[in-house]
Order: C-alpha cells, then structure tokens, then sequence
C-alpha cells in the first residue's frame, strides 16, 4: 500500500530533504506561488519551487499548526519566520488517485512576509538556473 501523499510529504519536510519530489509529484504537477502571476505547470517546474521554498521555508521554526484532510486535498496551515518576519500561510494540496501530488498552492500572508519570501525565492531560482 502507498504512502498517503501528504504523510509523505510531512516526511520529506521533517527530513528537510526534497529528494523524494520526484516520485511524490505527478508529471503534470502544477505549482500556484503567491508571488508568480501564472500557474508553473509540470514536474520540473514544481519540483524547482518546491525545492527552492524548502531552503527558504523549513528553517527551524517552521511548524504546521493546523491540517484539514480530505479525500483528494488538504490545507496545511504553516508558520514560520524569515528575515525576523513571521510568516503565516497555507499550503493547498491536491493529487490524484495514485497518490501524485498534480495541485500545490501556497498562500502566505502578512504582506512584509510575501516581500520576504518573493526576495529569498527569487534568488533561490536564480541560483538554481543553469548558466547559459
């Protein structure tokens, strides 16, 4: 029997480790950011900002401190602080029947938190894109 998907997902997050994205996303996975207008569609674009937000994010006071879990999604309040900002938000995740992650939405409030985490993902990405 499979891992539920966000059991699995809680184990890669405690183990700050996004090595298991790949088999956790579907290929046509789709990442909603707070700070990017446009849906970032398909696995390497959602495993890209996934990684990144577990370098910026899940830092040592990262916690969930609220979960409600449906059959096919669930929201995961978090809290955090980054660059002395605390941040609140929600992940809103959805997969499919294989257990795949295909919707991972984070929502992240007050506003001082959405510059600070535009800032540090930004340059996360950037550090991540091959030279060309």
């Amino acid at each position: 029997m499979h891992r539920h998907p966000i059991e699995a997902w809680h184990a890669l997050v405690e183990a700050n480790d996004p090595a298991g994205l790949d088999a956790l996303l579907a290929d046509d996975a789709v990442f909603i950011s707070p700070v990017v207008h446009a849906p970032q569609r398909g696995k390497a674009l959602t495993k890209a900002y996934l990684s990144a937000a577990f370098q910026v994010f899940f830092n040592p006071d990262f916690r969930y401190v609220r979960e409600i879990i449906g059959d096919t999604d669930a929201m995961l309040e978090f809290e955090t602080e980054i660059d002395g900002v605390l941040v609140n938000g929600v992940d809103i995740i959805r997969w499919n029947t294989r257990g795949e992650i295909v919707e991972f939405k984070v929502m992240v409030r007050p506003l001082k938190a959405i510059t600070a985490v535009h800032e540090r993902m930004a340059a996360m990405l950037a550090s991540a894109r091959p030279a060309t």
